[in-house]
């Protein structure tokens, strides 16, 4: 049971290009955001922390994942 479940997450999350689509909305909207909120500092020679600029680019994927998830999961049960 477990494991069918696991298994139809992956599906959810990384079946029907919903990756590929998450890692380009990552990229598109983390550069903007990183520009918005450290554009100041890098262009000054200043590197924000590593962590900060990878949550940055993160989150977006993250919630573009979950968005298919419940939009595909939406889907199958109507």
């Amino acid at each position: 049971m477990l494991i069918k479940r696991i298994n139809n997450f992956a599906e959810l999350a990384f079946g029907g290009g919903t990756f590929i689509k998450a890692v380009k909305t990552a990229v598109v909207v983390g550069t903007l955001l990183t520009c918005i909120n450290h554009g100041d500092g890098i262009i000054q020679g200043n590197l924000p922390d590593v962590w900060k600029i990878t949550l940055t680019f993160f989150v977006p994927f993250c919630v573009t994942t979950w968005g298919a998830i419940i939009g595909k999961s939406s889907t199958r049960k109507n």
